[in-house]
């Protein structure tokens, strides 16, 4: 059992990873506010019937705040995620995606008090430098043209954003499964976010045309959102069984795995930096798994 969190979050990462790979190779909508809401309105079916085959845990105060208080974050982030890549290049926002875990190594310390070793931090490190390397599209750029980047490109401060909220939303995640049970909180959670999503979406599509793309994409958003569906079990279990800061940097590993996805499947270059990347960050998971 000591190992099987390692597996979850691996399982975690995979789907991830695959989710947004059938995402990008199924859908033909340049709207990235409709692309993340049909994944999350095709994960809901999965969702709703966990949460039907298990009985209500006893909730506390301390769940329903855990739960009201990550909602808005979770939401904001979503929001500042899809403005990053819509307003900047991949290349320069992608990167600090890998910064969440670094940021849970004090996150994580303030507010559930867990601890990492030094060994486990120096795993954490490089496997946010391995995400970092991993998404580096020009090598002829430099290594740093995304830091240097930053005070130009908004989408990069956006996406640092993002990384931060994450690791806030990660913790408090585990403190509202902690005061309910892993499927409860992970179903009526992406319910409820999928629910005060809706409204951006709407208002950025038109209903008309939203329930259009609705109808005409719906075949080819259920594998993307099964997928999805399978990465939120799978976190929710995972993040109980150790650190979250171990946990979320195993789950980074979805960087890897996608970006094997774009180079076998949609023929993308850039061999050197993904390669060096995918070093890195597994040798930072090996420090993790052994600390």
């Amino acid at each position: 059992m000591d190992g099987l969190w390692i597996v979850l979050s691996l399982v975690s990462a995979f789907s991830l990873a695959t989710s947004d790979a059938l995402t990008k190779r199924a859908l033909r909508i340049d709207n990235e506010y409709i692309v993340a809401w049909l994944r999350l309105v095709f994960s809901l079916p999965a969702l709703v019937i966990l949460l039907a085959a298990m009985p209500v845990p006893a909730l506390d105060g301390t769940f329903f705040l855990a739960f009201v208080t990550a909602l808005p974050l979770e939401i904001l982030a979503l929001v500042l995620y899809i403005k990053a890549l819509r307003i900047s290049p991949m290349s320069l926002t992608l990167p600090f995606l890998a910064l969440t875990p670094a940021f849970l190594i004090i996150n994580g310390w303030i507010i559930l008090g867990e601890e990492v070793s030094l060994k486990g931090a120096a795993g954490i490190i490089l496997t946010v430098a391995g995400g970092y390397i991993l998404n580096i599209r020009d090598v002829r750029a430099g290594l740093f043209a995304p830091l240097r980047a930053v005070a130009r490109e908004s989408g990069s401060l956006y996406m640092i954003g993002v990384a931060f909220i994450y690791s806030i939303t990660s913790v408090l995640g585990k403190v509202a499964i902690v005061h309910s049970s892993p499927l409860f909180f992970g179903g009526t959670y992406f319910i409820t976010v999928t629910i005060l999503f809706t409204p951006l979406v709407y208002l950025n599509a038109g209903g008309k045309g939203l329930l259009a793309i609705l109808r005409k994409e719906a075949g080819a958003s259920v594998l993307p959102g099964l997928f999805f569906a399978m990465m939120i079990v799978s976190h929710m279990f995972a993040i109980t069984m150790a650190r979250v800061a171990y946990m979320i940097a195993i789950k980074r590993s979805s960087l890897l795995i996608g970006s094997i996805y774009g180079f076998v499947f949609f023929r993308e270059g850039d061999v050197l930096p993904r390669f060096t990347g995918a070093v890195v960050m597994f040798s930072g998971f090996l420090l993790i798994v052994f600390a």
